[in-house]
């Protein structure tokens, strides 16, 4: 296996913890690098004025993009300025990639870094805890399967917030005993958000063509934000969450992080599918189509988009960006309406006690069905395995939210408290503001580290309530594109939709991303610099 970076890497002193409310309600909640290739020139076939290239062409390619993304991680996640964005590699992935580009699948060969709390059936699935090191199970998740009969290739697996962040209230964001601390490439000593850091990062770095995150709240739109490149967490029920090492039933889900916005709706059509292990996901099929559909014509004219002017935060320099991009939907055809959203605290408290009791009924029902052989069967042999070893598990942060979700037994009060999120989000939430203003979307930045721009690396990232947790308590889809920099640290924008409504939340995004007026920032692969 490749490990990254040891603890070490982290600060010697953590942030002291946040109140509850703030800094557990959230928990687990960029243009792809320009490196030349030197692609032979091979003969194409012209039909109807466009260049195809023949399927020798095309194998080719798949394969040499492979070989030069391993080059790629060897040279700056293994050495260099040791990202820790990549956890274990195929070193076949060349000879794979020209393989699965000779069939007619979506993705014809592309490849993807799956996090590493989904199982794929050649590496073990860890979750970023030495307790899990052995969680060789042999076999894939159905998003994987899905993903591999599309014609994807399984790159390896990326670094993540270990167990998705939700072990500790002082957590250190991108930061697992298997994979050490992820940085950011825009700048190797901030934040990655988490916990879908090492995805987010790789994509940033160019490490591979897509990567799948996970999000339970916000941990695949903050990580993609921070990181410059676009994420998606798409309707909880559209993607498998079978044989994923799970925090939430009611929040998770699986989804795409790309350069753009095409290359993401391309993932979500490849993993997405109704599962009859996950009931979830029973009526997705009649949701998913090819997502790319639409999204070069897609058009903003005459759109109504729900401006959520009160989740800019404090920061004049995030307001500035939002307002250009705001004036880039205008120019587009957009109609801004302003739209006054002031969260319900509960909703927040509620969502905590939801995810309490949800991680150790999943948690004990994941491990106890794992094949493979681990110390652990239940959260209380998880506890004990990272007291037993704590130099290495507990060596930055503790486990009080592990041990508090241990103790969390109550069902009608976790009833009681999902009913409340849920409705405070969902039908009182994004489904009244979209009715009540008349809108398609939401708006508004996404919640990120660059808010305030001095969240180093080692910080726990807990923004409180936002739009972004009104999508994940209510389960709806959630966009973020990039939309400028602040001090040279990305900053997304974020669409969010009604329940199913991801195809147009992704044309509305790509419709976005051709208006867009900015230049965006690239990777330093460089230490935080001030302009």
């Amino acid at each position: 296996m490749k490990h990254a970076p040891p603890p070490a890497a982290l600060p010697a002193a953590l942030p002291a913890a946040l109140p509850v409310a703030l800094a557990t309600a959230l928990l687990a909640a960029s243009a792809l690098i320009a490196v030349p290739l030197q692609a032979q020139q091979r003969e194409t076939i012209v039909i109807a004025d466009q260049r195809i290239p023949t399927s020798e062409m095309r194998a080719d390619q798949a394969a040499l993009d492979a070989s030069t993304q391993l080059e790629r991680i060897a040279r700056r996640d293994d050495a260099g300025v040791m990202l820790a964005a990549v956890i274990v590699v195929n070193p076949d992935a060349g000879e794979a990639a020209r393989a699965a580009s000779a069939g007619d699948g979506l993705l014809q060969g592309r490849t993807v870094l799956v996090k590493d709390n989904i199982e794929t059936r050649e590496f073990p699935t860890t979750a970023g805890s030495l307790a899990l090191a052995n969680n060789n199970t042999g076999r894939d998740a159905p998003l994987i399967a899905n993903l591999r009969r599309a014609g994807g290739v399984v790159l390896g697996k990326t670094n993540l917030s270990e167990w998705a962040n939700i072990r500790s209230t002082t957590s250190s964001s991108g930061w697992s005993a298997v994979g050490g601390q992820t940085r950011n490439p825009h700048a190797t000593d901030r934040n990655t958000c988490g916990s879908s850091a090492g995805s987010g990062a790789a994509v940033a770095a160019g490490f591979s063509w897509a990567a799948i995150g996970t999000e339970t709240d916000g941990s695949i739109t903050c990580p993609a934000s921070v990181n410059g490149i676009v994420g998606f967490k798409p309707t909880v029920g559209m993607v498998s969450r079978t044989h994923v090492v799970p925090i939430s039933h009611s929040q998770d889900t699986a989804g795409p992080m790309a350069s753009n916005v095409r290359d993401a709706a391309l993932l979500l059509a490849a993993i997405a599918g109704s599962d009859p292990l996950d009931p979830a996901t029973q009526d997705a099929d009649e949701h998913v189509t090819d997502f790319t559909q639409g999204l070069q014509t897609a058009s903003l004219q005459g759109v109504r988009l729900g401006v959520m002017r009160n989740q800019i935060g404090g920061n004049a320099a995030v307001a500035a960006v939002f307002e250009q991009a705001l004036r880039d939907l205008e120019a587009a055809g957009a109609v801004l309406v302003d739209v006054d959203f002031t969260p319900d605290e509960s909703m927040g408290m509620n969502e905590y006690g939801v995810l309490l009791y949800e991680l150790r009924e999943d948690l004990n029902a994941y491990l106890q069905g794992s094949p493979a052989d681990i110390p652990v069967r239940s959260l209380a042999d998880v506890i004990a395995f990272n007291t037993a070893h704590a130099d290495q598990e507990l060596r930055w942060f503790g486990q009080d939210i592990f041990e508090l979700s241990e103790q969390t037994t109550d069902r009608a009060a976790y009833e009681a408290a999902r009913a409340t999120s849920f409705n405070l989000a969902g039908p009182e939430g994004i489904d009244r503001l979209l009715a009540q203003h008349d809108v398609a979307f939401l708006i508004a930045p996404t919640e990120g580290p660059a808010w305030p721009i001095d969240l180093v690396l080692g910080d726990h990232f807990a923004p409180g309530i936002g739009a972004g947790s009104l999508a994940a308590i209510a389960g709806y889809p959630h966009l973020t594109v990039p939309m400028g920099a602040v001090e040279r640290l990305p900053v997304g924008l974020s669409f969010i939709g009604a329940k199913w409504r991801d195809a147009a939340v992704l044309q509305a995004g790509a419709a976005y991303e051709r208006a867009r007026s900015v230049t965006l920032p690239q990777p330093s692969f460089q230490p935080w610099q001030p302009n």
